[in-house]
Parts: structure tokens; sequence; C-alpha cells
């Protein structure tokens, strides 16, 4: 890596988290010295979470939690993108089922909850299909919307080249709707992580909900304060690996225009001419 991708780099972590860095810093010189029992000190929480992690089974709760996020967004994606892409491309089928879609979107997935722990019992199965039911609403919206929004000559130059339907749809379609089914899977994450919680609260043996519940139910304050933080943390974690994949794969949607390029390019030349 060149000295100047360094630079640019280390100039972009800095933008990114020196705020985060100062409110950890504001936190813990805040709830130093506390001897309030529902506000423990920040680094009480934390030695609680690093004691948990490396010796208690907060391990095992959080891999439960980590599996069913990871399957029930990727059934989420599949079954989403696959029926987006086809909603989207049929304009008859889109408005047909517009109102459908509108409604099962306003419906609050948490409502469910009891039902599929009454139907289906407290095991992973319902927490995965819970997640996917919640996560699965904004990726399909966003990918008909993403379908909608592509330029019509784009179509137009497809079929005049006589492109079969289904390699139209992988090829020029799918590529040209990701940027917004990106957009769908960041807002779909959040919310499968608050399903998460909330399905392993309201019933299940292991995970961080279950953790939270058993150590609020038992007025470990300082353990249920860890399970949140590790909470937050899980989901940061998520959002910035997802983030990565998106500008990997979307390079071209990222990148720079070319005339902002050369226009930086030109006063990076004029700047050495003028220090040479």
């Amino acid at each position: 890596m060149s000295t100047r991708s360094s630079r640019a780099l280390a100039a972009s972590l800095l933008k990114q988290l020196w705020l985060p860095v100062l409110c950890v810093a504001v936190l813990l010189l805040a709830t130093a010295g506390n001897t309030s029992f529902y506000f423990p000190p920040a680094t009480d929480v934390l030695a609680t979470l690093w004691r948990e992690l490396m010796h208690g089974s907060l391990v095992g709760d959080l891999l439960f939690s980590l599996r069913n996020i990871a399957l029930g967004l990727a059934v989420a994606t599949v079954v989403g993108v696959g029926a987006g892409l086809v909603i989207g491309e049929v304009e008859a089928l889109r408005q047909a089922t517009g109102p459908l879609l509108d409604f099962a979107r306003a419906t609050p997935t948490v409502a469910f909850v009891p039902v599929i722990i009454l139907t289906l019992g407290i095991g992973s199965g319902p927490k995965v299909f819970l997640i996917a039911l919640g996560s699965l609403w904004p990726i399909l919206l966003n990918t008909v919307g993403g379908v909608h929004g592509i330029n019509p000559a784009v179509h137009e130059t497809a079929r005049s080249y006589r492109v079969p339907w289904r390699l139209r749809l992988l090829k020029v379609v799918l590529p040209g709707a990701l940027p917004q089914i990106f957009a769908g899977v960041r807002v779909a994450l959040s919310i499968a992580v608050v399903l998460m919680v909330v399905s392993e609260i309201y019933g299940s043996p292991v995970g961080l909900g279950n953790f939270i519940l058993q150590s609020g139910s038992s007025f470990a304050v300082p353990e249920t304060w860890a399970g949140t933080v590790l909470i937050g943390i899980l989901g940061y974690g998520l959002s910035v690996l997802l983030l990565a994949a998106e500008h990997l794969l979307l390079g071209w949607y990222h990148q720079r225009p070319p005339r902002a390029r050369r226009t930086t390019s030109r006063n990076e030349v004029t700047s050495s001419c003028s220090d040479t």
C-alpha cells in the first residue's frame, strides 16, 4: 500500500471513529466512581463483559444469536430479492401486489412472536423464521423499487438485442437494482437484531436475549448492561461487514465520477510541479 493510500485510509478511519471514541471516553469519565445500583461504572460493565466472554456462557449465547441472524437474513435476502426482481419486472404484478406489500410492511412483526412460539415451539427454527419474516419486507420492497427505478432505455436496449428474459434479469436488472437492495438489507439487519433479542427473551434457553432476561431477573445489573453492550457491538460489527461487502461489490457505484477524478489528478499534478 502506498503512502498516499495509507494516509487516506487513516484519515477515513479518523473521521469515522473520533466521535465513538470520544463518547466512550466521556462515558468512562462520567461513570467513574458511580455508586448507583442501576447504573454501575462503565469500567465494571466492560470488566464483566470480558469475564463472561472468557469464562462464562456468553460466547455460546453470542454464537447462537449470530447464527439465527445469519440464517434469517440469508433466507429473507434470497426470497426478497428473487420475488422483488419478478414483481418489479412485471408491471401488472407490481400494481396488484402493491397494497398487500404495504399492509404486510405496516404490520409489526413483533406481534407474531407469541403466536409463532405457541405454534412452532422455542427452538432455533421459530426464531430464524421470525427474523426472516421481519427482514423480508424491506429487502423485497427495496428490490421492487430498485428494479422499477432502472432507466427504461436500459430495458429497451436489452430487448432490442433480444437478450433472453432470464439473462436480462441476472445481468441487467439485478446489477442495476443492487444499490437499493443493499439499502434494504441494511434496514433489515437492524430489524433482525431487534427480533433476535425479542424472540430469545420470550422463549429461549440460550441466546443474548435470554442472557439479558436471566441477568435482569436475578438483579445482576453489570451482567445485564454487559449483554446490552454486546448486542450493540454485534449490530455495529455486522453493519461494518455489510458496508464493506457493499463497497467491494458496488465499487462502480461508489467511485467518483470521471470528471472528479480528472480534476483531482490535475490538481495533484499541479501540486507536485509547484513543490518541485
